[in-house]
């Protein structure tokens, strides 16, 4: 009996073992991750989403059927434990500063949780930021006032799920001045990106911004290195670089133009892949910046198995949105049937006698009778006049539909009313719907 009972015993005990370790990791995680503050850059224009950012910056442009692209980063900060979060801004910077004071305002303050808006303010003369690096030294004392250990620079208009914590104990435990987020990305589309080289180690050795002629990874050159406009700085050392750099002349005041390669030399510089620890499979990452990327990325959430899985309880992605009744389908009758067919619809929207296929359609949506929308992206409060065709198309927020109106069927068309991507994705904006139906 004592013989077969003593490896139930040993079982017990290497589980409990393993509980202490992983209990000890969450509590030098939380340790942290509590030091840090993250800093999310917003106020780009976000130009090459054409008119979706008429009116809006980038990280504040909907996504994914009730989301703003900036959810993506400040939901990664909140689940990392991370809840001391400055958002700076410039651009067209209405819509973004509502929604994270309507959506963002529950962290408690009394607690040292915040999200602080930052507006370019003109700190230092008369000039708005001239770089990524400058939009933090123009607001260094607002950063020092709450005395990080840490910094998590962090770009606002990305749509990916990451554990920041997991990078910032990296960077921690191999002693690092600097950590840069990498992902893989084909070679022809890394001109987009700061491509860099990398030692065994992942100590970087190497960084370009935005190279005509990138360099693949040693053995996959089909691949190279791509920044993911993350980083991590002990905070003293990022006060004394953005300080130098402020006084060099002829600077860019960026940080992968001047501080990343500047620092090469005089400083340990690793790269974190984001990646599977156990597998290396590369993790979901997307840089949304083109309006064929948008609608791509947008369209990947209506497969059956999405990579990104927004129903992820371990991981919510937080936001705000107005209160609406659920979505409703009326109608069942031959021609005038109300269905949605391997779609996403989201609530207050009613689709009387219509069929909506493979698209994604944000809150508050109308499609009247008769009418058919196929692999399109229909933003908030967009009413579809009865007998329209809408394919492969973005219809932006408010906009009213003429009855009868076709999209994506005439190509030629289409490029007179409207704006055409590469791809031939229609961008269909409220003002350009209004000129339809001028006389």
């Amino acid at each position: 009996m004592d013989d077969r009972a003593e490896p139930a015993r040993s079982k017990e005990g290497l589980g409990q073992r393993r509980a202490e370790t992983q209990a000890r990791t969450r509590r030098y995680v939380s340790r942290i991750t509590r030091n840090t503050l993250a800093v999310i850059m917003a106020g780009g224009r976000g130009e090459r989403l054409k008119h979706l950012t008429d009116f809006r910056c980038k990280p504040a442009t909907p996504f994914g059927g009730k989301f703003r692209i900036i959810d993506f980063v400040l939901s990664n900060c909140v689940n990392s434990g991370i809840r001391r979060i400055q958002v700076m801004t410039q651009y067209k910077s209405h819509s973004l500063i509502q929604h994270i004071q309507r959506g963002w305002g529950y962290l408690r303050g009394e607690f040292g949780e915040f999200v602080e808006i930052i507006p370019a303010q003109q700190q230092m003369g008369d000039f708005w930021y001239r770089g990524t690096a400058d939009s933090l030294y123009q607001n260094l004392q607002i950063i020092k006032l709450h005395n990080p250990k840490h910094i998590l620079v962090l770009a606002g208009d990305h749509i990916y799920k990451m554990d920041y914590g997991v990078m910032l104990a990296s960077h921690v435990a191999k002693r690092a001045d600097i950590t840069v987020g990498v992902v893989e990305v084909p070679r022809e589309q890394a001109t987009a990106f700061g491509v860099m080289s990398v030692d065994p180690d992942y100590r970087i050795t190497k960084f370009s911004e935005k190279p005509k002629e990138p360099e693949g990874i040693p053995g996959r050159e089909h691949v190279a290195l791509g920044s993911m406009g993350i980083y991590v700085f002990k905070a003293s050392l990022l006060y004394r670089l953005l300080e130098e750099q402020a006084k060099r002349p002829g600077t860019s005041h960026d940080f992968g133009k001047n501080i990343i390669p500047g620092a090469l030399n005089s400083l340990k510089v690793f790269a974190y892949p984001f990646t599977d620890n156990e597998t290396r499979v590369q993790h979901y990452w997307r840089d949304v910046g083109t309006v064929d990327a948008f609608y791509d990325a947008n369209m990947e959430l209506v497969h059956v198995n999405p990579e990104l899985n927004i129903y992820d309880e371990q991981w919510p992605i937080w936001t705000y949105q107005r209160q609406y009744p659920p979505a409703k389908f009326v109608l069942d009758e031959d021609g005038r049937r109300g269905m949605a067919i391997n779609s996403m619809v989201s609530g207050g929207c009613i689709i009387s006698g219509a069929t909506v296929n493979q698209s994604l359609l944000f809150s508050n949506v109308r499609v009247n009778e008769r009418s058919y929308i196929e692999r399109s992206v229909i933003f908030p409060d967009v009413a579809v006049g009865a007998g329209s065709t809408i394919k492969r198309a973005i219809v932006d927020t408010g906009g009213v539909v003429p009855p009868g109106t076709q999209i994506g069927v005439n190509r030629e068309e289409d490029a007179r009313r409207f704006y055409m991507s590469e791809q031939g994705v229609a961008l269909v904006t409220r003002d350009m719907l209004a000129r339809l139906q001028q006389p």
